[in-house]
């Protein structure tokens, strides 16, 4: 812990003490003390202080809401003269984070009023709405939120009211796989996860196809995730189409795996983009050939292929299957050698999307299966929005150290980082496609 942790939880201890002496000092605490000290009440659980502070607060905030609703206090002799009045009280059952509350929650005469502290038609409060949507971006299950909200809070919600919490995201998880693009990306990453999904009887494996672009200020952007049964080029050539249907009229470059009919699949969309393969990936596939003792000489021996000046580059003779990869791939490679160092480092390798895959992965192994495509895109939707946040609170928590003190928070994975080095690739962008990009800048 370091030194600003430590001195910031003193100060919130301090001026938590600071208030107990102070509601000591007034002497509003001594008779509760006496009924904790004799038995008579308890501190937490079903109907114990904390929940029966929530039940008063919340029913005297309710009837404040309906006095102003009515304009006349209780009581008042004048009532009679007002068109609605008080019309007793209905009962209610609320989910909070300490368990569940049962209020009374008044009513009056005409039916008009809408209470806000605890609305009709809401049977939870106190952000347990937010925690199960939270919970469930972290990879729990709906079986494991149902658990952990009776064993932790003693709140009891049913499977089907979790799911419905959790769905109610799907019109963000819509309007978002649905929103407008920019015109023109300089670079594109596409790749694909396998999730399992029930499809009627069976569980099968399915690819979950997303996209990260990169806009004109070197920011990455999530564009979109879909489901399909395999990863296939068809599919793909589908994905690019509705991309370019959400607006995107040019990319320059596409980063992808080696999948055959890759390149005609996008080119079917944008036939002026370059379609570059992942070059870590092709070095990986080269490597499964190579015994783990030869593996640093052979990685020794790659180098010079993918840091060569052009494509006239030795293949060699150090493992004939290592060769192959790359002369099957060769097509699919070289225009990653037509540019220069500082932009090969942005579109020689996908690891922008494979870390958040990684990421996704950690999300999704506990799961056994999904129950339906939309499920997938929800909670991959969910667990991108779940993660940047975390980080973005890790980042504001170290917030206001001294100038080179160690930082442990992580930065943003993908959505919102900007591009190392982007200014100097977009140059050299500016250089290799004049006339394309010249509208954009």
């Amino acid at each position: 812990m370091t030194m600003i942790d430590k001195r910031t939880r003193e100060e919130r201890r301090r001026e938590q003490r600071e208030g107990v002496e102070a509601l000591e000092a007034s002497g509003a605490l001594d008779g509760l003390y006496a009924m904790i000290d004799a038995g008579e009440v308890r501190l937490e659980g079903k109907d114990g202080l904390i929940q029966q502070l929530i039940k008063a607060g919340l029913e005297r905030g309710s009837q404040a809401e309906l006095t102003e609703h009515l304009g006349y206090e209780k009581g008042d002799p004048e009532a009679g003269l007002h068109p609605n009045s008080r019309n007793g009280s209905s009962a209610k059952t609320v989910g909070t984070s300490v368990g569940d509350v049962e209020l009374a929650i008044p009513r009056d005469r005409d039916g008009s009023f809408t209470p806000a502290l605890a609305p009709k038609g809401s049977r939870r409060l106190g952000g347990l709405d937010d925690m199960i949507v939270s919970l469930h971006a972290g990879g729990m299950t709906v079986r494991d939120i149902e658990h952990h909200l009776v064993s932790t809070v003693g709140t009891e919600i049913s499977r089907e009211t979790i799911s419905k919490i959790t769905d109610e995201v799907l019109d963000e998880v819509l309007a978002w796989q649905q929103r407008p693009l920019e015109a023109f990306y300089p670079v594109i990453y596409l790749d694909a996860i396998i999730v399992k999904v029930r499809d009627g009887a069976h569980v099968r494996d399915k690819a979950a196809h997303i996209a990260v672009g990169v806009d004109m200020d070197g920011v990455k952007h999530v564009l979109g995730i879909w489901i399909q049964a395999t990863e296939g080029a068809k599919f793909w050539a589908g994905v690019c189409a509705q991309l370019a249907n959400r607006g995107v009229q040019d990319v320059l470059i596409v980063c992808c795996d080696g999948l055959t009919g890759f390149p005609e699949a996008i080119e079917a969309t944008w036939p002026q983009s370059t379609v570059q393969t992942c070059v870590a990936r092709l070095i990986r596939s080269a490597m499964r050939f190579v015994n783990y003792k030869s593996r640093k000489a052979v990685a020794a021996a790659l180098k010079p292929i993918y840091q060569a000046a052009d494509e006239d580059a030795d293949l060699g003779q150090a493992n004939l299957n290592t060769v192959r990869v790359f002369e099957d791939a060769w097509g699919r490679f070289t225009p990653f050698l037509q540019f220069p160092p500082m932009l090969r480092r942005v579109i020689h390798t996908t690891n922008s999307i494979e870390s958040l895959n990684y990421q996704l992965r950690k999300i999704i192994k506990n799961r056994g299966h999904f129950p339906s495509d939309d499920a997938v895109v929800k909670l991959l939707w969910l667990a991108i929005c779940d993660i940047e946040d975390k980080r973005a609170r890790d980042r504001l928590k170290e917030r206001g150290r001294p100038r080179g003190a160690k930082r442990n928070a992580d930065g943003r994975l993908v959505e919102g980082q900007v591009t190392t080095n982007w200014k100097q690739a977009l140059a050299q962008l500016a250089l290799a496609y004049p006339d394309r990009i010249q509208p954009y800048l």
